[in-house]
């Protein structure tokens, strides 16, 4: 029979690994390669309103940055020469948290269930839980899409996230079915009182960034949202935001 205290106590988290798991990223070994000299290979601004697609070889670092100041970004990841292990949004927030940064992994679905990549470097680190209980580098929501636009306005408009990512890997032999959930990056979400989905104007300024480390050949896509910084953004009655500005840097 539980005793009085350990009744009152919060559960404990569902997934917690023995040491040593693959889980737990070895800090001392990315901290290191995060400080290291490094050679850039590519480097592109994206647009507002767009979407990209990049091949990354493995071993490689990936900056994703706001150059010009706030913007959110949906970001889609596949394994380069097998699309169908992709990243597993829901697994990945299981297994480390709602909201993702430096030491987090970004991990494939079944049956491969292994890391993609790794965070090696997060200049929102510091951002943590605000006020109304919002996080920074969302996994909570997925990618904004025209299907639930138009269900919830009757409006159409082709250029949500989803949009811009299915455009984006075309070229690459993917398709509209290969999309799919996101790591929402520099965006503060939470769940109100009621347990519904916030998003909140992105705390990110000049030259803030975001670094994965590659642990496999990927394809990765990223779309810059058209709600911008979010400052104003929301779907339905009383939404109708005007799309933001920004764009983001990879390299």
């Amino acid at each position: 029979m539980a005793s009085a205290e350990s009744a009152n106590a919060p559960p404990p988290p569902a997934y917690q690994a023995t040491p040593g798991s693959i889980l737990h990223a070895d800090k001392e070994f990315y901290t290191s390669i995060a400080g290291a000299g490094r050679e850039q290979i590519e480097s592109f601004v994206l647009p507002i309103r767009s979407g990209r697609a990049w091949k990354v070889p493995a071993g490689a670092i990936v900056r994703i940055s706001t150059p010009e100041g706030p913007q959110v970004g949906d970001l889609n990841i596949w394994r380069l020469d097998n699309p169908r292990e992709r990243f597993w949004a829901s697994r990945t927030r299981q297994l480390h948290a709602s909201h993702l940064s430096t030491f987090d992994r970004l991990w494939s679905c079944l049956p491969y269930l292994r890391p993609l990549c790794t965070i090696i470097a997060d200049s929102l680190s510091g951002y943590g839980v605000d006020r109304f209980g919002g996080r920074c580098h969302d996994l909570l929501g997925t990618r904004c899409d025209p299907y639930v636009n138009t269900m919830l306005t009757g409006d159409s408009y082709d250029f949500h996230c989803h949009s811009n990512l299915t455009r984006a890997v075309l070229p690459y032999g993917l398709t509209e079915f290969d999309v799919h959930d996101v790591i929402n990056v520099f965006q503060v979400t939470g769940l109100n009182e009621e347990g519904k989905y916030f998003m909140e104007a992105c705390p990110a300024k000049k030259g803030d960034f975001i670094e994965f480390f590659a642990e496999q050949p990927l394809l990765m896509a990223l779309s810059t949202c058209p709600g911008g910084d979010l400052s104003a953004w929301s779907f339905g009655e009383g939404g109708g935001a005007e799309e933001g500005d920004g764009g983001e840097r990879k390299r």
